[in-house]
């Protein structure tokens, strides 16, 4: 088998564009395909390290629009007025750390019942997109069942960070359990399913998960369905 060549045509790419990593060519294809990112949207980046989503992210959202990236890395790029950055663990940090201070004037509630409202009403976060391109630290045994996993506490995450309507898109390393994951998700959104973009990797099992049109209502019901499960903690160490 020949040797992987890690210097492909999308590292050169990335670096005469200007971009951190050649990911940036997967969500840039994502996006040709699926147009999840609009002028004006708020964007929220899981696992947002080296940066490359961001920069892409910040381009599209405009002036306009906002980009929040978190992840157990601290950023090393620079990135524009409208983008900011979080160190931490997106599983441990409250959804209200992830908005700036003026945002966080502004009331608006969660789209949740009334008897389910936060005592605290914050604000809506609620995101027009929530991306991910992390993945759990790899080490060869069940990596594809951290890798689902992890995409299931972003899901489980939906109804707190998505407005209604709102788009997303995850790498999910394919997997067992990968037709269940791909389910969920499209129960909760109007379209969904998966794409394998070209600058992935020809050995690399990744995929990507996209979402159209977020339901929250199913989102609740099915959450409600499933709270008795209680899920796995996702393992250290996620990240691109």
């Amino acid at each position: 088998m020949a040797q992987r060549k890690l210097h492909d045509k999308y590292f050169k790419m990335a670096k005469r564009d200007g971009y951190a990593a050649r990911s940036a060519y997967k969500l840039l294809e994502i996006q040709q395909r699926r147009n999840l990112i609009r002028k004006g949207n708020r964007v929220l980046d899981l696992g947002c390290f080296p940066g490359s989503w961001m920069q892409v992210a910040e381009r599209l959202v405009g002036e306009d629009g906002l980009v929040v990236g978190i992840d157990l890395q601290e950023m090393r790029i620079e990135l524009g007025p409208n983008s900011r950055t979080i160190t931490g663990d997106f599983t441990k940090t409250d959804v209200a750390d992830l908005l700036p201070p003026m945002v966080m004037e502004q009331k608006v509630v969660f789209d949740l019942p009334d008897d389910q409202q936060p005592e605290a009403q914050l604000v809506q976060p609620l995101f027009d997109v929530v991306m991910s391109d992390m993945a759990p630290s790899t080490t060869g045994h069940g990596d594809d069942f951290f890798s689902e996993r992890l995409c299931q506490s972003i899901v489980d995450e939906f109804p707190k960070l998505l407005k209604k309507n709102g788009n997303c898109t995850m790498k999910v390393l394919e997997g067992e359990s990968f037709p269940e994951l791909l389910s969920r998700v499209k129960k909760q959104f109007r379209t969904a399913g998966a794409i394998k973009p070209d600058a992935c990797r020809d050995v690399s099992r990744e995929t990507y998960i996209f979402g159209i049109g977020f339901i929250p209502k199913r989102a609740r019901i099915h959450n409600e369905a499933e709270e008795k499960v209680k899920p796995l903690t996702p393992p250290p160490g996620w990240g691109n």
